[in-house]
Parts: structure tokens; C-alpha cells; sequence
């Protein structure tokens, strides 16, 4: 039995999973900046009950941007899954939650799959294709 993908196709899923979570991220991100601006994603953090709206909105929006920049280029990838993942936790916990499982309804199916799956990047790595694993080989090379 197979338990596993092999390498090179591990590195694959990996830079898709990567690119498409960076750039869902990266549109919410640009949404809440250029979008509904940082004034205007604050009001609506604090409508949905966010405490410390303000500054809730301008972290979302460095991390969302940032991160999502990061994982397209896998870089920082296990930081920047934690952080992604966290955040999901909070925005599920402070405005999801209470409104059931389906996204159409409010509720935290699509924060919950990116927090899963940025989670999952932070515990596997960003894989062979990426800035993380260029170091990584660079490292190896260096200390022979």
C-alpha cells in the first residue's frame, strides 16, 4: 500500500496547494484594502463583534497580503501557516461559528479550509518547488 504520493508529485501538490491558498488570501487581502479600505473593513470587523476592530483589520490585511504572497513563492511557510491558520481560528471563533458550517449562510466552511490547509503547509513544508526548499538545498550544499 501506498501511503504516500511519490516525491516529485508530493512537490506538485504542494506548490498547488501553496498557490491557490496564497492567492484566495492575497483576493481577500486586496478586497480589504483596496476594496472596503482599512477604515471600512474595520467597521465591519466591529459590526461583527471583532474586538479591536482596527487593529484586527490591519493585521488581516498584512497577513492575508503578505501571507498569501509568501506561500505563492513558499517562503516562510511554516510561520506564515501558523499565522494564516490562527487567524482563521479567530475569525471562525468571533463571526463564523454561530452561523453553522456553509459560507452562503455565514458560517466557517471557507475559513475552516484555509486554516486547514495553511495549517497543513506549516506541518509539511512548502515542498521542493519553492523559496523554502531552495534554501534548504543551499543549506545541505553549504555544510558539506
Amino acid at each position: 500500500m501506498i501511503r504516500r504520493l511519490p516525491a516529485p508529485a508530493q512537490d506538485i501538490a504542494l506548490l498547488l496547494a501553496r498557490v491557490v491558498t496564497g492567492v484566495v488570501l492575497i483576493a481577500h487581502g486586496w478586497q480589504k484594502l483596496v476594496t472596503n479600505g482599512v477604515a471600512g473593513t474595520a467597521e465591519g470587523f466591529e459590526a461583527m463583534g471583532v474586538p479591536a476592530a482596527p487593529v484586527a483589520a490591519a493585521i488581516a490585511i498584512v497577513i492575508e497580503l503578505l501571507g498569501g504572497v509568501l506561500l505563492v513563492a513558499g517562503a516562510a511557510t511554516a510561520v506564515v501557516g501558523v499565522l494564516v491558520a490562527l487567524m482563521m481560528l479567530g475569525a471562525a471563533l468571533f463571526v463564523h461559528v454561530g452561523a453553522g458550517i456553509f459560507a452562503t449562510a455565514g458560517g466557517w466552511e471557507l475559513v475552516g479550509a484555509i486554516g486547514a490547509a495553511a495549517l497543513a503547509l506549516a506541518a509539511t513544508g512548502a515542498g521542493r518547488f519553492s523559496v523554502d526548499g531552495a534554501l534548504e538545498r543551499g543549506r545541505r550544499v553549504l555544510a558539506h
